[in-house]
């Protein structure tokens, strides 16, 4: 049986500096927050808990590797 060669990495957002952009830790490419257009990544899943985003799960369409953010802030009720 053939293992997948897709990986899953956790980058903790508290640790990007700058403007939130950030490289695949796998092939490189640059992950921008401002890119809407899903040519680079997309969203594949969300954790919320008490309204506030826990985790946010994406993949790299280029190498086709997870990536899971961690590290937001809870906004104040």
């Amino acid at each position: 049986m053939k293992q997948s060669q897709n990986a899953v990495f956790r980058v903790d957002i508290t640790q990007i500096e700058g403007d939130g952009d950030f490289p695949c830790p796998q092939c490189g490419v640059v992950i921008s927050p401002d890119d809407k257009t899903e040519a680079v990544y997309k969203i594949i899943d969300t954790k919320v808990k008490k309204q506030n985003l826990e985790e946010l799960v994406i993949l790299c369409n280029k190498c086709e590797s997870k990536i899971r953010l961690v590290g937001f802030v809870p906004v104040d009720q």
